[in-house]
């Protein structure tokens, strides 16, 4: 073998080595925890705010290592061609071809990019300085191409970007809790917790608030020590006062309140004048999302809203507990009662509570029962029947049967759910 051989062999090594570092570099920026390496650049990483800018202009990377990939491997196809041809005559075009795309195929692909996947964030950390370099020198080259692609894609319209990326980044965000939970890194309630963060946007109050039908509230007419006889007896800090109808809220009555007014009518609690001690009523409308009701919270340094609908009626309340609860499950303190809301049995069916939301059933159990018409358990058995339903009428739905347990007048009070044999749980009695 030549001189000329021995280089011509040992340029194809060089950019069979090349191709392999634009392969593996290419993967690992592509497949890098975004997380973490945001996480390290905002402690000052120099090299993880390299592969931040990288991502930040991540077509002009994949185009330089495109670029890059391409030029050494037709370097490298055209040096391994003439040198065959050269040794082997005309038939060394086929032993080029063969020979190339197995080596290029292996230690220039799968190698590199299988090394790159397992160890993505060393790799793209290890590698930022010198890809950062390759960009800044393939840059010009790049436009141009990027010029080209740009003007041939007009006549289709995919030229433009998209305009739902705050969508996709909720999506995506979804969808790496969820794949972590099936991975086994983040347990049931975290990622019930972490979606339910996510999903305050899309809940309104009218579909967690307590309905008027469950409030606490008191007659402003009743005796001033009726009253305080109601505001000791409840297991509730604020209580709407009513005056003529119970739709005509005049003012909320927190307990703390009272107890400082009648300190000094002890004698004669009769002449304590209850209006003054109220504070204005804060009505919302029942189509607020929790987000934006949370944040009125905090603006407001409140907790408790009656929430109204279109018309004006009062619908219910909705306090911050409540919109806290959507997130880290029920919240239950030394003065709440505690009731037999839901109770799963052996054979895989749930009795709930008419009143129980459907959200509750499809995070705890893992359903998918829809939840667009209806926001109880008992709302739908109402939307299926179309009428009010019987006891013991029972309805189909996705693979679902509802049977109605309970009524009282027009109110459905508690219904028995069988689930698909796909969805069942063997999850025993449980709250």
């Amino acid at each position: 073998m030549s001189t000329g051989q021995i280089i011509t062999v040992a340029a194809i090594g060089v950019l069979i080595l090349l191709s392999g570092f634009f392969s593996g570099s290419e993967t690992a920026v592509t497949a890098a925890s975004r997380a973490r390496l945001h996480h390290l650049e905002k402690q000052g990483n120099r090299r993880a705010r390299m592969i931040g800018r990288l991502m930040r202009q991540r077509e002009r990377f994949i185009g330089s290592i495109l670029l890059g990939n391409n030029a050494v491997n037709i370097l490298a196809a055209a040096l391994s061609t003439s040198l065959l041809i050269s040794v082997a005559g005309e038939v060394g075009v086929i032993y080029a071809t063969v020979g190339l795309t197995l080596i290029i195929l292996i230690f220039a692909e799968v190698l590199p990019k299988t090394y790159a996947i397992r160890n993505a964030d060393r790799f793209a950390l290890a590698m930022a300085p010198i890809l950062v370099a390759l960009v800044w020198l393939f840059t010009p080259a790049v436009l141009l191409v990027h010029g080209i692609v740009y003007v041939s894609l007009m006549p289709f319209g995919a030229h433009k970007e998209a305009d739902n990326k705050e969508e996709e980044a909720e999506e995506e965000l979804r969808g790496a809790i969820s794949l972590q939970a099936e991975e086994g890194a983040v347990v049931k309630h975290e990622h019930d917790m972490l979606h339910g963060i996510l999903d305050l946007d899309e809940v309104a109050v009218g579909e967690v608030m307590t309905h008027r039908n469950n409030m606490a509230m008191i007659d402003m007419a009743a005796r001033v020590r009726v009253i305080f006889d109601q505001v000791v007896e409840s297991p509730f800090t604020r209580i709407p006062l009513w005056r003529d109808e119970p739709d005509n809220i005049i003012g909320v009555l927190h307990n703390k309140d009272l107890l400082r007014a009648i300190q000094g009518y002890w004698d004669d609690i009769e002449k304590l004048d209850i209006e003054k001690v109220l504070t204005p009523p804060w009505f919302v409308p029942e189509t607020t999302t929790l987000r934006e009701q949370l944040n009125a919270f905090r603006e407001r340094r409140a907790h408790f809203a009656l929430v109204v609908d279109e018309y004006g009626s009062l619908m219910g309340l909705v306090t911050l507990e409540d919109i806290l609860e959507e997130i880290v499950g029920d919240i239950v303190d030394e003065h709440d009662i505690t009731l037999r809301h839901t109770v799963a049995r052996s054979d895989g069916s749930v009795l709930v509570a008419g009143d129980t939301t459907i959200r509750d059933l499809n995070r705890r159990f893992e359903w998918n029962l829809p939840d667009e018409e209806a926001a109880t358990i008992a709302g739908l058995a109402l939307h299926l029947a179309q009428q009010i339903p019987q006891i013991g009428d029972r309805f189909e739905l996705d693979g679902f049967a509802l049977e109605v347990r309970g009524r009282q007048k027009n109110r459905i009070t508690s219904v028995h759910i069988v689930p698909p044999l796909s969805a069942q749980k063997d999850s025993g009695d449980d709250e």
